[in-house]
């Protein structure tokens, strides 16, 4: 019995034996006909020398294809049969196609080289000496709502971009002192074109804020030296300020604060194609100068009207016209205790009014050519009268100062266009260039103690042509190179300023950038008329920079130096009038930048650090010698801090400030020597400002609020510091006294409502 199972044991077995073998057999044969029937295909990827590990490879409109090893291998079969492109694609690379025959039992063999593809994403950009904010590049400095939430700024542009590394910490006057330049040698422009009288009129030793709201800019590029040759006459520094395009949605806003009213409404179309709009400010700060003791004595409290109008239409797919104006009166008058005759004051009187126009046009023309134009017109008017009074507040005319006693008027007139025409070249390099005029004419009408009247004018004609190119060697090479050809009808002089950058990309999110260039600029209106030949100011700018920038952290460090020739000297010219003699003047500025800004690190919490060292000396005005002018101090450092808190609804801002005692002179003219001479000097006490404010957000997180207010409060130097500016000497030099802020400490409270849109977020700061 046991026998006949093992017999059928073996014999199951050895049939199971049989049928496996067979199927083995059909098996192999079915896939040796296969293997016959398909096409091998295979190759290497590369980039020069170096394999490309992950390309994707493909048989166009087909299933089949591979990705390559860390050797840049590839292989893969396939059962079509005929003429097929091969596809290669990787990131960062062109695409690359070959066609291929494809027969059954045969092997194709590609060896590919791909060439790296230069894109926004991925290619370096030249950076050397330029902050910039943008639609692409929020991250790099100060857009609109880090403005009006940096503690320290006050809402005004200008003094915000003070906590950028490069600008001095200068209070006693407007305007931007970068690296060692004077104001008047920063220049800003809108939409592309020159601004005049971007500030509100000077004042003696009381700096003005900007006429423009930091809510009308969606871009902000804040150049410390090596800007693009499209601008010009700017020895220092450019501002460059792009409006936005079209807003969100229609809505209205209200504001409501201690010291004024403002309202206004933007009506976008139903096809979001065209946009206007009005706006209307009042200011009087009689209810802040009743509660914070000023330093001067005012007798008209300062009153402002601003009103401004805007339309934006969309001329095609690609193209857009866009018009702002503005217009701004301004009234004050005060008195301050006579620094040359103790128990009288001196009178200083303003009347301001300003109408400023903006018309720019961007289009694609197809072709890969863009155009812009820009025009930009100021008129501007101001009513100057200077006095003396004695303690009952009379008017008096004192011996020997009758000079003080004077009425000045200002009539200036300002046009500017600019058209620029882009050529779009391989990839990312590009070819810019066209032309740009200016025309100023200021008149002015000078009257003194006696009546006699003295009227003057000066006008120019300021003509130029540019041209630059952005050239796009590879991801991690690129190079702008331009030049500016200026000719001025005042001094008859014309002018050529080469200026380069390189910038190559030293890892995937860093990169190192070195500029030069040469930048010139006509003598100012107050060295004018001079009865002596004068030229263009120059400046030569030598920087070296190394960033790296993430989405929530930025590292900036930047070298610099500055080489001034041919500065404007004063002095005793022919019948003993003080004026330009010559451009004899000379110095040099050199020194360290860094910026740190981190939004990480804390969570909801975005802070920056700033730091500049600055060395400087200039010969130029009456100064004796190569000197520190007074407005540059050594060190200059920032710290802002910004967080919300959610539970509150509330955003806290701080804000330190800090640079150095800034020198001080007092230069008199020796009449016998024929020269002048440093009598006095020293240095200010240390700068320090602690500022804070707070913006209330009662409806965030509403969603059937109709309006949306914020309620802010502001605290200008919170720790009530002794500020000094620098000294002011008598007429016969033998007394000084400091120049002090207005007050030393100034509050703010008000609430600003938004009707129809929501713009909580914007205050909160969408970039944390």
């Amino acid at each position: 019995m046991h026998l006949v199972y093992i017999i059928n044991y073996f014999t199951f077995v050895s049939t199971t034996a049989i049928f496996m073998k067979s199927v083995f057999v059909a098996v192999l044969t079915i896939l040796s006909l296969s293997l016959q029937a398909q096409t091998l295909v295979k190759g290497r990827v590369m980039e020069k020398k170096k394999p490309i590990e992950g390309a994707s490879v493909a048989l166009k409109d087909t299933y089949d294809g591979a990705t390559t090893d860390k050797e840049g291998y590839f292989r893969f079969r396939t059962t079509e049969k005929g003429v097929f492109i091969l596809t290669i694609t990787s990131m960062g690379y062109k695409p690359f196609e070959q066609s291929i025959e494809l027969k059954a039992g045969d092997s194709v063999e590609v060896n590919a080289l791909l060439k790296e593809e230069i894109t926004e994403l991925t290619a370096v950009t030249v950076t050397a000496g330029t902050f910039e904010a943008s639609d692409k590049k929020k991250v790099t400095v100060l857009s609109s709502i880090d403005i009006v939430t940096t503690a320290s700024g006050n809402g005004d542009v200008t003094e915000a971009l003070k906590s950028l590394p490069g600008a001095q910490q200068v209070g006693e006057s407007e305007g931007l002192f970068v690296r060692g330049g004077t104001a008047q040698e920063t220049k800003i422009f809108i939409d592309g074109t020159l601004v005049n009288n971007f500030f509100f009129s000077s004042m003696p030793n009381i700096a003005a804020r900007g006429r423009f709201s930091p809510f009308l800019f969606k871009g902000t590029v804040f150049s410390t030296g090596g800007y693009s040759a499209l601008y010009g006459q700017a020895l220092s520094s450019a501002l460059i300020l792009e409006t936005i395009d079209f807003p969100d949605q229609s809505a209205a806003n209200l504001g409501v604060s201690v010291i004024g009213l403002s309202g206004g409404f933007q009506q976008l179309a139903k096809d979001k194609n065209s946009s206007w709009g009005l706006n209307y400010s009042y200011s009087n700060l009689a209810p802040a100068f009743a509660v914070i003791k000023q330093n001067q004595d005012y007798f008209q409290i300062p009153v402002f009207h601003g009103a401004d109008g805007n339309f934006r239409i969309k001329t095609s797919k690609t193209g857009i016209l866009k018009y702002y104006t503005t217009l701004s009166t301004s009234k004050l008058g005060f008195t301050t205790n006579s620094i040359d005759s103790v128990g009288y004051k001196d009178l200083f009187g303003l009347e301001n009014f300003n109408v400023y126009h903006n018309l720019a046009w961007k289009e694609k023309l197809g072709r890969k050519w863009k155009i812009d134009i820009g025009t930009s017109y100021t008129n501007n008017k101001d009513d100057i009268n200077s006095g003396m009074r004695d303690a009952q507040d009379k008017d008096i005319l004192l011996t020997g100062l009758e000079f003080k006693d004077y009425q000045l008027k200002l009539r200036g007139n300002y046009f500017n266009a600019k058209v620029v025409l882009e050529k779009r070249l391989v990839g990312l390099s590009a070819l810019r260039f066209g032309s740009e005029y200016n025309h100023s004419t200021d008149k002015t009408t000078y009257t003194d103690f006696n009546g006699n009247k003295y009227p003057g004018t000066i006008s120019e004609n300021l003509n130029a042509l540019f041209a630059e190119a952005d050239i796009y060697i590879t991801n991690a090479i690129a190079a702008k190179v331009g030049s500016r050809m200026e000719h001025s009808s005042l001094i008859d002089k014309t002018n050529l300023a080469p200026r380069v950058s390189l910038a190559y990309k030293t890892g995937k999110q860093s990169q190192a950038s070195i500029a030069y260039g040469l930048f010139f600029q006509t003598p100012e209106n107050r060295n004018l008329p001079s009865a002596f030949p004068l030229t263009f100011s120059r400046a030569a700018h030598y920087i070296a920079q190394y960033q790296k920038v993430t989405s929530d952290r930025t590292l900036r460090a930047e070298l610099f130096y500055k080489k001034y020739d041919d500065l404007v000297k004063t002095g005793l010219g022919s019948g003993s009038q003080f004026q330009a003699l010559n451009n004899e003047g000379f110095g040099d500025a050199k020194g360290f930048d860094f910026f740190w800004r981190d939004k990480k690190s804390i969570p909801n919490v975005d802070y920056w650090i700033s730091y500049s060292y600055l060395d400087t000396k200039r010969d130029y005005l009456n100064f004796p010698g190569a000197i520190t002018p007074n407005f540059a101090a050594k060190h200059t450092a920032s710290f802002i801090i910004k967080k919300f808190v959610t539970k509150l609804k509330t955003q806290f801002n701080g804000a330190y400030n800090f640079a150095t005692g800034r020198p001080y002179y007092n230069i008199a003219y020796d009449g016998q020597n024929n020269k002048f001479n440093i009598t006095d000097q020293g240095k200010t006490p240390a700068y320090h400002n602690f500022s804070f404010s707070m913006n209330f957000l009662p409806n965030i997180g509403k969603e059937k609020a109709k309006s949306f207010p914020v309620y802010v409060l502001s605290i200008s130097n919170l720790f009530n510091v002794r500020q000094v500016f620098g000294y002011q000497y008598s007429y016969n030099g033998i007394r000084k006294q400091p120049i002090l802020p207005t007050s030393r400490m100034f509050v703010f409270i008000g609430a600003f409502i938004s009707f129809g849109v929501d713009r909580t977020d914007d205050v909160i700061n969408s970039n944390l």
